[in-house]
């Protein structure tokens, strides 16, 4: 028990591992509890991170802990985003105002940084089949451990078609298995569908509720396991729900329901917590959550305050924000938005979808302003794209608006039935190259290679802010699939003459006879940087060419120039692997061509750590001092090879 004068000290300093927890009463928990919320707070008064999930998981994070011991127990946050009070009590207090900057802690749970994070989790949905494996390896293996296997994941996430499969799964070796849907009434924007009434009324029905709040008031008098009278209750609950809902969806796959409970209660959460410890799985324990709970302007206003930007609190009023920093200036996602709202307004059959990111593809003024053809299918990828061919197929023309990260979870349907069946689906893939401090998990780097084997399938890269709008009103005008991937950077556009848009066709910017820069996508302006660099430092005339379409690659423009450069360089902000400079090597080899030294810049066969986007780049060598040193590096062995 702490002493008097021990409770005046703050508590979370000294917290070094979950098993610090232990001797906390109730009180110094709630205390410890209003301490964490602090630190996130003053987290994002120095850079943008993730903020109202994590204040909604504070006392389950704390439950969870002081009831399990997950270096022996397994534990998975879906999504990963609301991991930040479990890096608080692992050991990682001290480096927390490091997370999301380059060398320091993940977003997101990272094995690497402790053994309480046991899979690099950023993509929503998995949990459950992952904790699913989890306790059936441990089932097979070591069985007399009796590990519990948990797995936390949202409300937003629990649509997921992945999390549908692991429940029709789950009972065969779910005996310790317990699988906690945190109910916030959230994604990142609104939840949205079935799936969501459905979990209203769970938590909403006045007469559920009220029994539920009656069996939790006797239940904590009466001993915890084994009383006839807790028998009988658990036996009225279960006639209650099976009357108020015509049988329980979990239950019935075999699943024991608990909740809904409140998730900001942490002696009720630890009373639940323990009395599935104590029994068999699987179990699903519904908890509810506030998002952005203990600091009133995120709970008020959750979707700005998801992951925002710098704020300042008021220094006698730490619950209340006076500034808010601005965000940068305009970015490709805001060209990209406004384009959609073009289209939408001169085209009565163009739709616009999007996964549960309204707010991150800048879509809000589109849902508003069109929504009968705006469709936000929550987290659930998949459906989206093959609800896309089905619109497609009957003559709309549908674009489905996309992170590139996360159109990686349809691979199968814009195969079946959107290339296969040769539909007009537009795919605008926002993120497209690397996500900055959001990390591996998010970064969206292999596009070009998932998409360009694709019979059917154009594939085009903006080399500026100008190229997206012109491209977006070509895919929708061409009777195939077409995808447009564009960085999560700053909108910058080339000046000068452009040549139009057309298949295949890529631009020539500049055309000297020194060497040559071959540009896949908004890259560009950093390429033509460094031609600028290279001919005032080194007086060298460069050819630079933006290539614009992926596929089909313009082979009448770049093969000739193959064939008289002296070097070439190709740059991609994308896996090298089946990226733009594989397309332009095989367009070489296919037409029997006899190159010149090629050096290709973009991603390498590594996941790339988290960071600032510009500090990534700049790491990668494909920013413009990178570009510049790779030419000069060719420049300078063909001198030495002349004057050998």
């Amino acid at each position: 028990m702490p002493s008097p004068t021990s409770e005046k000290r703050p508590l979370l300093p000294a917290i070094e591992s979950p098993r610090d927890l232990d001797g906390l009463s109730l009180a110094d928990l709630e205390r410890l509890a209003g301490e964490m919320r602090d630190t996130l707070c003053n987290l994002v008064e120095a850079r943008s991170a993730h903020f109202a999930s994590n204040l909604g998981v504070v006392e389950l994070c704390l439950a969870l802990h002081t009831t399990f011991d997950f270096l022996h127990d397994r534990l998975i946050w879906d999504t990963g985003h609301q991991i930040y009070p479990h890096k608080l009590i692992t050991g990682r207090y001290d480096e927390f105002p490091s997370i999301r900057t380059k060398g320091g802690l993940m977003g997101y749970p990272n094995p690497e940084e402790s053994p309480y994070d046991l899979f690099v989790t950023g993509h929503a949905g998995a949990s459950v089949s992952t904790a699913a494996g989890l306790a059936s390896g441990d089932a097979a293996l070591r069985d007399h451990e009796r590990r519990w296997s948990v797995a936390v994941i949202g409300d937003g996430a629990f649509p997921s078609g992945v999390v549908y499969e692991a429940l029709n799964n789950i009972k065969r070796d779910g005996k310790r298995l317990l699988v906690i849907l945190n109910d916030n009434k959230m994604s990142i924007c609104p939840r949205v569908g079935g799936v969501a009434d459905y979990l209203d009324r769970l938590r909403m029905n006045p007469a559920y509720s009220g029994l539920k709040e009656e069996v939790a008031r006797v239940l904590s008098k009466v001993p915890l396991l084994g009383d006839p009278a807790e028998r009988m209750l658990a036996q009225l609950k279960e006639a209650a729900k099976a009357g108020l809902h015509g049988g329980m969806f979990f239950e019935d796959l075999g699943m024991r329901y608990l909740g809904p409970i409140d998730g900001h209660n942490i002696k009720l959460l630890r009373k639940y917590l323990k009395m599935v410890k104590a029994g068999e799985g699987p179990v699903l324990l519904h908890v509810v959550t506030e998002k952005g709970h203990g600091f009133q302007p995120a709970a008020d206003d959750p979707v700005t305050f998801h992951a925002p930007p710098v704020i300042q609190r008021d220094g006698a009023d730490r619950g209340r924000v006076v500034s808010m920093k601005k965000s940068g200036g305009r970015t490709y996602t805001h060209v990209a938005s406004d384009a959609v709202h073009d289209a939408m307004s001169a085209n009565l059959r163009v739709t616009v979808m999007t996964a549960a990111m309204c707010q991150g593809n800048k879509l809000e003024r589109v849902r508003d302003d069109f929504p009968g053809r705006f469709f936000d299918t929550g987290i659930c990828e998949a459906h989206t794209v093959a609800f896309a061919a089905g619109q497609a197929k009957v003559g709309m023309r549908p674009i489905v608006d996309i992170y590139s990260t996360f159109l990686q979870r349809s691979f199968d349907h814009i195969f079946q039935e959107v290339a296969l069946q040769n539909l007009p689906v537009t795919f605008l893939l926002d993120r497209g190259g690397l996500s900055g401090p959001d990390g591996p998990t998010h970064h969206g780097v292999f596009d070009l290679g998932y998409l360009r084997v694709f019979p059917n399938m154009v594939v085009m890269a903006p080399g500026d802010s100008a190229d997206l709008p012109a491209m977006l009103r070509f895919a929708l005008e061409h009777d195939s699939p077409c995808a447009i991937r564009y960085p999560k950077a700053a909108a910058i556009e080339v000046p000068g003459d452009r040549t139009p848009i057309e298949l295949g066709r890529a631009e020539v910017l500049r055309d000297g006879p020194d060497g040559a820069i071959l540009s896949g996508g908004a890259m560009l302006v950093d390429c033509l940087a460094a031609a600028d660099r290279l001919k005032a430092d080194e007086g060298l005339e460069l050819t630079v060419v933006n290539a614009r379409f992926v596929k089909p690659l313009d082979a009448d423009t770049i093969l000739p120039i193959l064939d008289r450069s002296p070097w070439v360089v190709t740059v991609e902000e994308a896996a090298l692997a089946g990226g733009f400079g594989s397309a332009v090597l095989e367009a070489a080899a296919d037409a029997g061509l006899r190159c010149p030294p090629i050096r290709r810049l973009g991603i390498p066969d590594h996941y790339v750590e988290h960071g600032d986007r510009d500090e990534l780049l700049a790491d990668l060598g494909i920013d413009a001092a990178g570009i510049a040193k790779a030419c000069r590096e060719l420049a300078g062995c063909r001198a030495a090879n002349k004057a050998g």
